[in-house]
């Protein structure tokens, strides 16, 4: 018998199989998709079998050296979603399958054992052990240990020293048993189930989970769509099937998992980045050994082994979190649609502010609508006001208007909840000399460097490069450096000094680095330990607190001024997003948007909180400018560490799409990227706009070829981009 094999280098010119003569040793044990090691010329290297043949027309083969991991392979499913994956997205096979797995069981060879294991004692012959209790009249310890066993079946090794338990083993009265320990365990946790209103129970009603449909929940923020989600997996399980749950922020976890265990128990699985290496090996296990029902996780979560799945949730599905940016460069939703296909099963998105291209679909009925239109019980949606910043800015007022300011301090004598919303970290974003001029950039990016004052260090967050910041200008050596712009740090700078009694907690990617930082933070709020709450787009989305009332938008403008066709929508979103934080409960909300741009469409629309005209107005402009929904788009860009040589690639690939697509698609540019240079790569790029993909593509495919063995330039193809 032969096995055909993928091994671990992912590079296209190795993107085929190679076949190896199975030992006789392995023969009942090899299963297709397992890792196997095998020799690969000179070394020894790792594979996945996926296929299992009779004949091969090569004789002179090799044989495969050890099979990695008789428990684990990739199921059916599985290995037909790689397949896939490496076609939709032009990655190699083998990098298809190792995005599936944690680290733990990706493809190269792993050097820890993961694996957590109680040692417990146990019986080996009853027989042996009753007639070491009757006619032995001493080592009462040892009779000690029998007696227990026979009345429990085991206990941990550790409560008894090996002078006692070894002559038991040795004479074949009693074994060692090692059970599989898992780092996460969590039981049932007694809830309160809430009554659904008639809008859930409707809203329940309409998914057919015995159906293959797409399902968009357009719900108001606090219109109480988790508990529908969890409703609707409640069904599922009752159908003797699992589920899973995706959310698009780890930040977002805690509050849902809680829930999720609350109501489920250790059904649940959790799986997102978050989680140390050993512990999403042993929550990878546990899906894979079938013992629980429910996993809740981030994008990567989609892949998880479950069997018989009978929904699949996408909670926030409009976040661009979702798709991931780096090869292989797919959204967690066409994964999705292609497991409910597998599974015949629904696929449900959720959201306050749905994707333009989702909501389209919707409109159309190739999604199924469902809506939720008011909120739980007696909250009402925010009162939501635009403060113009160029009227403050005449009153001296740099970063908080007298509006917010009154609102704040309002808040504060109440013992109410202030949430401050500022979509950039750190303390300023532009350090630059007053004496030269000289501005801080990063020596690999084309970008500033931003100033973090609680470390004092000059960073680049899109390459980590980091500088220590000693106030002198490596120009002209003067000490005349000044800062410009606002981060999250001199924003908790300045609220501590204006609010003195305040207990103020910030909560951005420079806060929660430490292993369970979001999960005390939210805490910390829930228990009513933090009065003034700021943050950047992680405090934006999912998050339940009673008490927030207020919410402040510190700058509405930094998104809409980012140069690309879906800030309008990116904004609303956003801003909707977070304005859903205020007035969650009995309590009315009040949301203050700070913008130098008060008569801007996008910020209107959110202050009267109305998505169906955000939806009409932008869906003209893409209309015009044939950007999806109506047209599809495919990013091209051409990298390299030699300037000329990416320029004259990028040239050179726009000339050859022009002969071959002819007016199958239209050709754009080629122009700089709007990241030019990155890691000391410098970035061209090239947009496709079209149709249908099959007209592009053979020439995409022809393209990731040539250039997937160029010496000196790289190609990246992102299809559909989140950006452009």
């Amino acid at each position: 018998m032969y096995a055909d094999v993928i091994v671990e280098y992912g590079v296209k010119s190795l993107d085929r199989t190679f076949t190896y003569l199975i030992p006789e040793k392995f023969k009942n044990k090899l299963k297709i998709g397992m890792k196997v090691v095998v020799p690969f010329g000179k070394v020894t290297i790792n594979g996945f079998v996926i296929n299992i043949k009779d004949t091969t027309e090569n004789t002179d083969l090799k044989e495969i050296i050890s099979i990695t991991n008789e428990e684990f392979s990739l199921n059916k499913e599985l290995l037909e979603l790689g397949k896939y994956l490496k076609e939709s997205t032009l990655c190699t096979l083998i990098t298809a399958y190792n995005t599936m797995f944690p680290s733990s069981m990706k493809i190269k060879t792993i050097k820890n054992n993961y694996n957590l294991y109680d040692t417990y004692l146990r019986i080996k012959d009853i027989n042996k052990a009753e007639n070491y209790l009757n006619y032995n009249t001493k080592a009462f310890r040892r009779k000690e240990v029998i007696t227990r066993l026979l009345d429990r079946e085991i206990i941990l090794k550790n409560e008894y020293n090996l002078e006692i338990i070894n002559p038991l083993i040795k004479e074949g009265i009693i074994d060692i048993y090692k059970k599989t320990k898992y780092r996460i365990n969590k039981g049932l946790i007694l809830e309160n189930k809430p009554k659904l209103t008639l809008d859930q129970e409707k809203a329940i009603n309409e998914v057919n989970l015995n159906s293959n449909d797409i399902y968009l929940i357009h719900g108001v923020t606090g219109s109480g769509k988790t508990e529908v989600y969890m409703s609707l997996i409640e069904k599922v399980l009752k159908l003797n099937k699992t589920a899973i749950m995706l959310v698009p922020e780890i930040s977002l976890t805690t509050q849902i998992v809680n829930r999720f265990y609350g109501r489920f128990g250790s059904e649940v699985a959790i799986f997102h980045s978050a989680l140390s290496d050993g512990e999403r090996h042993d929550e990878y296990k546990k899906i894979l050994a079938g013992e629980v029902k429910v996993v809740v996780g981030t994008r990567s979560a989609i892949f998880v082994p479950l069997e018989n799945i009978g929904v699949i949730i996408i909670d926030e599905e409009h976040s661009t979190n979702y798709k991931q940016e780096n090869n292989p460069r797919y959204h967690a939703i066409d994964i999705a649609k292609k497991r409910c296909e597998y599974h015949n099963c629904p696929l449900v998105l959720g959201s306050a502010t749905p994707s333009l291209e989702s909501f389209a679909r919707a409109i159309k009925n190739v999604y199924k609508l469902v809506t939720l239109d008011k909120r739980i019980g007696k909250a009402v949606m925010p009162k939501i006001s635009l403060i113009d910043m160029a009227e403050e800015y005449k009153k001296r007022n740099m970063i908080i208007s007298d509006a917010l300011d009154n609102a704040i301090r309002d808040r504060l004598i109440k013992h109410e909840q202030v949430m401050l919303f500022l979509n950039r970290r750190g303390f300023t974003t532009i350090v630059t000399c007053k004496n030269c001029g000289y501005t801080y950039k990063c020596s690999n990016c084309e970008i500033t460097l931003t100033y973090h004052k609680t470390s004092n260090n000059l960073r680049c967050h899109y390459c980590g490069y980091t500088k220590l910041n000693n106030e002198i200008c490596p120009s002209c050596a003067e000490k005349a450096l000044s800062y410009y712009g606002l981060g999250t740090e001199k924003l908790e700078t300045e609220i501590k000094e204006r609010y003195k009694e305040a207990r103020i907690i910030r909560m951005d990617a420079d806060t929660t680095t430490k292993k369970g930082s979001h999960e005390k933070i939210i805490s910390m709020i829930e228990n009513e330990e933090v009065d003034i709450i700021l943050g950047t787009q992680m405090i934006s989305k999912g998050l339940d607190f009673p008490k927030v009332t207020l919410v402040g938008v510190i700058n509405a403008d930094e998104s809409l001024n980012i140069p690309d066709f879906r800030s309008g929508e990116y904004t609303f979103s956003l801003l909707s997003q977070v304005s859903g934080r205020a007035g969650r409960s009995e309590i009315p909300g009040e949301v203050i948007i700070q913008t130098f741009n008060p008569d801007d469409k996008t910020l209107n629309f959110v202050k009267n909180n109305d998505y169906p005209d955000l939806y009409n107005y932008e869906m003209q402009i893409r209309k015009v400018l044939k950007y999806p929904p109506y047209f599809y788009l495919t990013s091209i860009k051409i990298v390299s560490k030699d300037y000329n040589e990416a320029s004259k690639e990028a040239t050179n690939t726009v000339n050859y799409l022009k002969r071959v697509l002819n007016d199958k698609a239209i050709i754009l540019g080629p122009t700089t990227a709007a990241m030019f240079k990155i890691k000391n790569y410098y970035r061209f790029q090239i947009v496709l706009k079209y149709k249908d993909f099959n007209h592009i593509k053979d020439a995409l495919k022809y393209l990731d070829e040539v250039y997937g063995n160029h010496k000196k330039v790289s190609i990246e193809i992102d299809i559909n981009p989140i950006r452009i």
